[in-house]
């Protein structure tokens, strides 16, 4: 148990990166196979995995939102997932939590169910994450709209992808772009006027997320 418990129905930025530094995510299989995970992974429920993949090969061409609604009733998620990114060595989440230890107990779940996933398809043991996930406590309505944009825009702000486009992210679904189930972004989406001012945010904060890591790099050279 950590240290200083999270505490419910409060914000948190939670993130972490492969072992090594080493790629988490070998192609769109592995994303897709982490997303799903954020959807069946955040239950008090245990074991929706292997009951949804018992109940896909009855029905093959079921959806995650029917499965859930047919076999499972009224959900009870541990978390919020505010925002989100993968990148091929790391993820990020922004998280409220909303029950004791839902981070922790989401993460947990996540990471080992994943882990068992890519070891098994890759013919590898052992670790695949770098220990237990970190987190900082968003206490603020402006850390959690900046953190929001950060996450969520995070191969943006690295320089891989436009943020719009990249299919692993939240933002495409903050602007309705796209649409994700498993996204509760309600209390960040609904601070802006419209898409156009939450895009005018975003740019604006993913610029300055650039020119620090810029900054960052040339101090480490």
């Amino acid at each position: 148990m950590r240290k200083d418990p999270l505490v419910n129905h409060q914000f948190y930025h939670v993130y972490n990166r492969g072992v090594d530094k080493r790629n988490i995510f070998g192609d769109g299989a592995d994303y897709k196979r982490f997303i799903l995970s954020l959807t069946l992974m955040n239950d008090e429920q245990d074991g929706l995995m292997i009951r949804w993949r018992n109940y896909k090969d009855s029905h093959k061409d079921a959806s995650v939102e029917e499965f859930l609604r047919l076999n499972l009733g009224e959900r009870k998620k541990m978390v919020h997932v505010i925002a989100y990114c993968c990148n091929s060595n790391h993820f990020h989440f922004v998280l409220k939590q909303l029950e004791d230890r839902g981070i922790e107990k989401f993460l947990q779940r996540l990471s080992t169910g994943y882990t068992m996933y890519f070891n098994k398809r890759y013919y590898r043991s052992g670790s695949l994450f770098q220990g237990k996930f970190k987190s900082s406590h968003l206490k603020s309505e402006g850390s959690l709209l900046r953190m929001a944009v950060y996450v969520s825009c995070n191969c943006e702000v690295h320089k891989m992808h436009q943020a719009k486009n990249y299919p692993w992210c939240s933002f495409p679904h903050h602007i309705k772009k796209a649409k994700n189930s498993f996204i509760d972004d309600k209390e960040f989406r609904e601070q802006f006027r419209n898409i156009k001012d939450l895009e005018e945010y975003a740019k604006e904060n993913v610029e300055d997320f650039q020119m620090r890591k810029q900054d960052e790099d040339l101090v480490f050279e």
